[in-house]
């Protein structure tokens, strides 16, 4: 099991812009592919972004150009800045990690999961 805790979620306006964050325990964030998801009650877990061991990102298409994952090795975490935010973004945000090399953005391959953090995005 791969400890993730995320936190940063909060509720702002549209156009606003946020940082979640992720930190892992007891493993290394580089080792592993990691990203984030977000859900909606009703809805299937979507991802968002993700990024490879070896630093390569994806992107889900509505998020393109506002939103950027990265990690920060040192620190052992995970963040997602998103920018120019938009009521769309509305949902439970979750940070995620997977022993496959390369994935989808699908949640079926990401075997462990964090609590999640809120966003709220108001027009």
């Amino acid at each position: 099991q791969v400890p993730l805790v995320e936190s940063g979620g909060d509720s702002v306006q549209s156009g606003a812009s946020l940082r979640l964050a992720c930190t892992v325990s007891g493993h290394s964030v580089r080792k592993y592919l990691t990203g984030w998801f977000r859900q909606v009650p009703g809805n299937d877990r979507e991802g968002v972004a993700t990024i490879t061991s070896d630093g390569t990102d994806n992107y889900e298409d509505s998020v393109k150009g506002r939103f950027t994952i990265s990690r920060d090795i040192a620190k052992n975490t995970l963040s997602l800045q998103m920018n120019s935010l938009k009521p769309e973004d509305t949902a439970m945000y979750y940070c995620a990690a997977s022993s496959f090399g390369t994935a989808p953005l699908k949640a079926s391959f990401f075997g462990h999961w964090g609590q999640g953090t809120q966003v709220t995005v108001s027009s």
